[in-house]
């Protein structure tokens, strides 16, 4: 079935062209113009609209690459459906180097936002209104904190019908099957019953290439499984499967001083096991150990020797078999490096 022309912002985009529209938002208060631009791909063909999000959080750089080398990629010159993509959803923490708007609100707490809020709830209305509610299905992209890395994972909403299955097809070693956030993309995606996979992995304010990678190949495996682009792997059947968990909890520091890790990120450990150690730096107090509450893998981590008291540590997902994951871990990374 052939697609129909699509009006996004007051634009009118016909099928079987790409193109570029400036979505309008506030100003600097220098009066510099700011728009957020989105990329539109709207097929020859009808099928599914999807929407690719990235910069929620303006420190989050990983998303801006998966988000370009995507559009680079042979297989939309082939498109079924509509894809949209907002490589920086939040330009003025990304011009800022911030997580943060200039208020220092949370973009991805003031969803679906409105169009007399604060400056986040008006950005939230903007990408709810002109992107999200035109959509189907949705990615949103993101990274740990500054010094803070997570290993490549899914946060999914699994009551969301058609979700797992999507999660599946982008296949990280990790799917969290998390709570809704308040004011959070996801939570407004879920009421718009919008089944929306949010990926981490990376860090702020750094380029990861597997995370980078992961993300582009998700991506594509999730756009094949919807049938808007052929599949570009060939269909193999997996022997290890990943991780779904409803359970991750940060370890946290009981006291403040010098972090000494003894785990990796993606590293199983078992309950009661050292994970690290916090020194006092003016050697009066003895060190403290830092133990696993229970068995299952690190899929988050600071990279920050300096810990105060209640600091997250690691994030760790719980699992009660996890005797494959190492595996599972190592045949996704050859997979992914393939060809260097």
């Amino acid at each position: 079935m052939k697609n129909k022309a699509i009006t996004i912002a007051g634009h009118t985009i016909e099928p079987g062209t790409s193109t570029n529209i400036l979505l309008p938002s506030a100003n600097l208060y220098t009066q510099t113009s700011i728009d957020l631009p989105a990329y539109v791909f709207h097929g020859k063909q009808a099928g599914p609209k999807v929407f690719v999000i990235g910069t929620i959080h303006g420190d989050e750089v990983n998303s801006i690459e998966i988000i370009r080398r995507l559009h680079k990629h042979s297989a939309l010159k082939r498109l079924h459906g509509t894809l949209i993509t907002i490589p920086v959803a939040n330009v003025f923490g990304f011009i800022l180097r911030s997580r943060y708007l200039p208020d220092r609100r949370d973009l991805n707490r003031s969803f679906p936002g409105s169009k007399t809020g604060s400056l986040a709830a008006r950005l939230a209305d903007i990408l709810i209104n002109q992107v999200v509610s035109q959509c189907n299905y949705g990615i949103d992209l993101h990274t740990g904190a500054i010094g803070r890395m997570n290993m490549p994972q899914l946060r999914v909403n699994l009551a969301t019908p058609g979700a797992e299955d999507l999660a599946r097809a982008f296949d990280t070693p990790v799917i969290l099957d998390a709570q809704l956030r308040d004011g959070s993309l996801r939570e407004a995606a879920s009421q718009l019953g919008i089944p929306l996979l949010v990926y981490e992995g990376g860090e702020a304010l750094r380029f990861n290439e597997l995370c980078i990678r992961m993300g582009v190949r998700g991506i594509l495996r999730v756009l094949a499984k919807l049938g808007m682009i052929a599949s570009h792997e060939k269909v193999k059947q997996k022997p290890h499967e990943p991780l779904i968990t409803q359970t991750s909890r940060w370890v946290r520091a009981s006291t403040s001083g010098l972090l000494q890790s003894l785990v990796n990120i993606s590293q199983l450990v078992t309950k009661d096991q050292k994970l690290a150690y916090i020194h006092d730096p003016f050697l009066i107090n003895e060190s403290i150990a830092v133990t696993a509450p229970f068995d299952g893998i690190v899929i988050g981590q600071t990279y920050l020797p300096l810990v105060n008291e209640g600091d997250g540590i690691y994030n760790i997902a719980s699992t009660a078999k996890i005797e494959n994951m190492e595996a599972y871990l190592e045949e996704l990374k050859d997979e992914i490096t393939k060809g260097d």
